[in-house]
This record gives C-alpha cells, sequence and structure tokens, in this order.
C-alpha cells in the first residue's frame, strides 16, 4: 500500500534490503489499496520474469486472483501483514497475531479509563480483514465489561487525515467521551490532533502498530498505548523464506504463520524503534519525567592563569550551559 504510512514504508523497506542482502535485484511497487493497480503491478513482475513477489496486499478476497496468476507463471509470492481467503495460492502467510494484539490492547484501554465510561473506535479499510480481526478483538474484551459504553463506530480507512475529520465530526456529537481506541497508529494520530484541536487532551488515545511517531507520542505522554506489529520479522522472513524457496523449492515452514505482538506503555516504548526491538530492557520512565527548572552550576577552580584550570573552568561551564543551566564561575586560588 502507500509508503506514507511509516508502517508500509517500513515494511517494503527492510523486505527489500533483505533480498537485496542475499543477492537479489529489487523492485519496490505501491498499489495504494487498488486492486486493479494490484493486478497490473503483477503483471509488470511477470513480464520482467521476476522469481519471487513479496506482497503486502490489497483486499483479501482481490488478491488471490493476482497471486494466482503470478503462481500460473512460475513466480512464487510470500504474503506478509495481509492474509488471503484461500490457502494454496501463495507460499507464505507471514502475519502478526492481530487478534492477540486487539484483545492485549483493549485490556490496556480499559484499565487506563478505570473500566468504565463512553468510548470511540474508529476502524480500518472495511476490504481488509486485518480491520474486522482488531475490532473483534476489541469487543472480545470490552463488550464484557459493562461500565464501557460505546457511542459511535466509524471507519476513517487506515488514514490520519481523514481520522481527524471524523474525530472532530464525532467530537460534536459525543462531547463526553472518555477514550478513542483506533485500529492503526496513523488513524491515533489524527485523533489526537483532533483531540488537541479541541482542547480534550486528557481523553486517553491507543493505537495500533508501533510506529515511531506514536511511541514518541506515547513517551511524551500524548498517546497512551499501542500494540507493536513486528514488522522487521515478517519483512525479513518474506525475503529469507523466498531465497530458500527459489533455492530448495521449500521454505521449511507451514504457509500460514503467526508472530505476537507486544503492548506497548509508556515504561517500555523507548525499547523499539523501526518495528524492531532496540535490545535494551531499561524502563523508559526517565524519559517521560518532566524536565526541571534550570538551576545554577557552581564551577570552582584554582587561578585560571594556569591555562590547564583555566580550560577545566571554561569547558565544564560550557557543557552546563549547553544541558540548560546557569553557570557562576569562582577562582580559590588553592
Amino acid at each position: 500500500p502507500g509508503v506514507e504510512n511509516p508502517f508500509f514504508g517500513s515494511m517494503q523497506e527492510i523486505a527489500a534490503a533483505k533480498a537485496e542482502e542475499l543477492g537479489y535485484k529489487t523492485l519496490k511497487l505501491v498499489h495504494n489499496d487498488d486492486a486493479n493497480k494490484q493486478m497490473e503491478l503483477f503483471e509488470t513482475c511477470i513480464a520482467q520474469k521476476a522469481v519471487a513477489i513479496i506482497l503486502d496486499n490489497a483486499g483479501a478476497d482481490a488478491t488471490v486472483a493476482a497471486v494466482q496468476k503470478a503462481k500460473d507463471a512460475g513466480i512464487p509470492s510470500f504474503l506478509v501483514d495481509r492474509e488471503i481467503t484461500q490457502e494454496g495460492v501463495a507460499v507464505s502467510q507471514i502475519v502478526s497475531n492481530n487478534y492477540q494484539g486487539a484483545t492485549i490492547l483493549a485490556e490496556e484501554f480499559a484499565r487506563l479509563m478505570g473500566e468504565e465510561g463512553q468510548y470511540i473506535e474508529l476502524t480500518g479499510r472495511d476490504t481488509d480483514t486485518n480491520a474486522h480481526v482488531r475490532s473483534q478483538g476489541y469487543h472480545d474484551v470490552l463488550d464484557a465489561l459493562p461500565g464501557m459504553e460505546m457511542v459511535a463506530q466509524q471507519t476513517a480507512n487506515w488514514s490520519q487525515t481523514e481520522a481527524f475529520d471524523v474525530m472532530e465530526s464525532l467530537l460534536q456529537a459525543n462531547p463526553d467521551v472518555k477514550g478513542v481506541i483506533c485500529g492503526n497508529d496513523t488513524m491515533a494520530l489524527g485523533v489526537q490532533a483532533a483531540l488537541d484541536a479541541a482542547g480534550m487532551s486528557d481523553v486517553f488515545v491507543v493505537g495500533f502498530d508501533g510506529s515511531d511517531d506514536v511511541n514518541e507520542s506515547i513517551l511524551t505522554g500524548k498517546i497512551d498505548a499501542g500494540a507493536l506489529q513486528p514488522v522487521a520479522e515478517m519483512a525479513i522472513q518474506a525475503a529469507i523464506q523466498a531465497d530458500l524457496f527459489i533455492r530448495t523449492g521449500s521454505t521449511g515452514k507451514p504457509e500460514k504463520q503467526s508472530i505476537d505482538m507486544v503492548l506497548l506503555t509508556p515504561d517500555n516504548a523507548c525499547q523499539y524503534t523501526g518495528f524492531a526491538p532496540t535490545g535494551s530492557t531499561a524502563s523508559c520512565v526517565a524519559a517521560v519525567a518532566e524536565p526541571v527548572e534550570a538551576g545554577l552550576i557552581c564551577v570552582i577552580v584554582p587561578g585560571v592563569e594556569n591555562p590547564f584550570f583555566g580550560s577545566m573552568q571554561e569547558i565544564a561551564a560550557a557543557k552546563a550551559e549547553e544541558l540548560g543551566y546557569k553557570t557562576l564561575k569562582l577562582v580559590h586560588n588553592d
């Protein structure tokens, strides 16, 4: 789909980089969730005699024909992120465990809201199976809590701009809303912008993807939680499995593969970047601490006529000022 969404952009870049590392040339194409455009791109790949196609598809039903056409031409397809409705056409379908991710996020959303109050749900594109799976996961948790009341449910088609417009309208009809649960991160960013514009920054917002933009918003207290999709792992696995299949005729794995997701909160959001763990396990609490008012640092040295002591004082004072402090340079002359 469109690479302006960092989720899809990262997926494409990581998969292409891994394929190139494995010795292949790559052609990066975009279908913008248009199944007809997607078919044209498949025909381009067939004409150029591609040895494999890695695809984040444009519709669970509509994509089957394109993948079958490639298969008939001897080109295997490796699907990431979104499944199709038919098995045995693609070689691999590697996806996040969207249902598991949705349930852990809904549990955190309910906890943030104290398990009571009015909330709004923004859903993804109706042709995308993931939109329905995530919504089902949310409701399997939230519908079991009598204090949680959904006052509106509307699609924003995965779009940040559309989410902003939809949220502006919904806020007028639902001024007492306490939380908003979104089907992806770009919609969560649009919702947060609409809430800020309306002076309602105390409304809880959660997203779904684990993009760097939302991680930063979680760490600064704008968005309250998210669910990380293992984009890097999916993309890398697709390239590795494509290479294995090309060389050996088998991936050694089942067609359908699901990878569990991670709940993102202010405690751990700094441990992930580029949809992948950084390797750090340190708490992020320090990263979100409120800055303290700049104070005064005294820098005291022996006589500054000695260039050693003079340089020591100047360098220490300059660094302190760079960090936002005032300085007072004093001399004790031993």
